[in-house]
């Protein structure tokens, strides 16, 4: 046999094996790559450029980032990458609302590759925490809707609200000042709560443009993607192209969603309202939501609403295959598998969860059935599980270590943030056994999910009148 018939035989044998392999991915990759879309010639399967994994994602309240944790959770599992992770005394956040420090991170998850969990932001803590090349994402949602959110989700919790007789958002919003403690602990809850977040000044006047100006810029020069809940996917659409990632990087199912009978829709004198009220988040949102729709744009609109197609069909294979069709919700009162039981901070908000179906065991192998049940784990419940696997492989490695190497003290974490120039750092401190929390389990929160079924036009969007399907 000729050599340039065995070559062509090798060849053939190659391409299969990539078909098998990649399956989906491939149709997928190369659908888009047909179009041409700006971007996608370098990220075509034969690429060889690695998945970018150092990634620090801003957890924001109410604005769809449960799901988004959920999604950097697997694809830190599927990657074998280490995810930082609160000491026991922070719960299943960074102790939060206390400002961030690294010793809220328990040391069998240092040093991490991804930081998601809710924090209050604090640059010089992450820079001393996170690799060098770490890009930081966050997500932002449209306020008014976000607010309505915040006030029926921590009604009976923040004493700012738990005032307003008949727990009437009408009624605070006509007179914030008479409820409004600046000072309480759960008044983050009540005012310019995505600034809080995002370590700013929630209480700063909205008559200080120039400080919320200040504030935006140091936002935008610090994070390289700034997500929209409204257009969930669009922006994972950017992030997959920030990242290298590949589809199934980044397939979700919406979680920690309020049921329909606890939602309510606003007036747009009640969303002005809320706009006036929180108008550094105002501020923020206005600037971003146009600012990804440049992103967008600049990517190609006929790109975008491809992979958004894409995506979803993805999403509906993979739920066909793990579910049937869909998992099954279910408010989180009749969820009696207690790993899939979502939190909710009172009886008067419904969150809904999701249960399995019966047969899910039936024809699944034991790592695709937990890939389904993970899905589906909420936040609380998907934080123990990670720290509980995260710590057995830092205590195999500690066993496997010379004795002379394990009684070295840990060596220092040199990082940067992106996009930011470097400056003095100091060598970060070993994390004690557990500092008290300032809020310890009181302060379990749940973030709204969320993601449009529609395609939008491409091209800059207002925010007012647009239909979101957000989750809460």
């Amino acid at each position: 046999m000729s050599q340039k018939k065995i070559f062509l035989i090798c060849v053939a044998i190659s391409t299969v094996s990539l078909l098998l392999h990649h399956g989906g991915h491939l149709n997928w990759t190369m659908e888009a790559f047909h179009l041409s879309c700006p971007g996608l010639r370098s990220h075509h399967v034969w690429s060889q450029k690695p998945k970018h994994t150092n990634v620090a994602f801003l957890k924001t309240h109410k604005t769809a980032s449960s799901t988004m944790q959920n999604l950097l959770f697997r694809f830190a599992e599927r990657n074998n990458v280490t995810v930082a992770l609160p000491i026991q005394a922070c719960s299943h956040q960074f102790c939060y609302p206390r400002t961030f420090t690294s010793h809220f991170v328990h040391p069998h998850t240092i040093p991490p590759n991804i930081i998601t969990n809710h924090m209050r932001f604090n640059k010089l803590e992450l820079q001393r925490l996170m690799p060098n090349n770490t890009i930081y994402i966050t997500i932002l949602r449209e306020p008014g809707s976000m607010f309505e959110s915040l006030f029926s989700y921590y009604n009976q919790y923040c004493q700012s609200f738990k005032r307003v007789p008949n727990g009437s958002l009408e009624a605070f919003l006509e007179e914030p000042w008479r409820y409004y403690r600046p000072d309480e602990k759960d008044s983050i809850y009540a005012r310019n709560t995505v600034t809080f977040d995002l370590g700013g000044d929630k209480d700063r006047p909205a008559v200080d443009v120039a400080y919320a100006q200040a504030f935006l810029a140091e936002v935008e020069r610090l994070y390289s993607l700034v997500m929209i809940a409204e257009y969930f996917d669009e922006s994972l659409v950017l992030l997959r192209h920030l990242l290298s990632w590949d589809l199934d990087d980044i397939l979700y199912v919406k979680l920690n969603m309020r049921t329909t009978s606890s939602k309510r829709s606003l007036t747009p004198g009640l969303s002005a309202k809320i706009r006036a009220w929180n108008s550094i988040d105002a501020r923020l949102y206005d600037h971003f939501n146009a600012s990804l729709w440049r992103q967008l744009t600049a990517l190609g609109p006929a790109c975008v609403a491809r992979e958004v197609r894409l995506l979803r069909q993805a999403q509906e294979r993979l739920m066909r295959s793990c579910f049937g069709r869909m998992p099954l919700q279910r408010s989180a009162t009749q969820i009696k598998n207690k790993d899939l039981r979502p939190w909710k901070p009172s009886g008067n908000v419904d969150i809904v969860g999701y249960d399995l179906p019966g047969n899910l065991s039936r024809g699944f192998s034991g790592q695709a059935q937990e890939l389904c049940v993970k899905l589906i784990m909420p936040e609380v419940q998907y934080t123990k599980v990670l720290l509980r696997s995260q710590s057995m492989r830092y205590r195999r490695s500690y066993q496997l270590r010379p004795p002379q190497q394990s009684r070295l003290p840990q060596q220092p974490i040199r990082t940067v943030l992106m996009r930011h120039p470097q400056g003095q750092r100091s060598q970060p401190r070993p994390a004690p056994p557990g500092p008290a929390s300032g809020t310890g389990s009181n302060s379990t929160t749940k973030p709204a999910e969320g993601a449009q079924d529609q395609i939008p036009k491409l091209g800059p969007k207002s925010s007012q009148n647009e239909a979101s399907e957000t989750a809460e």
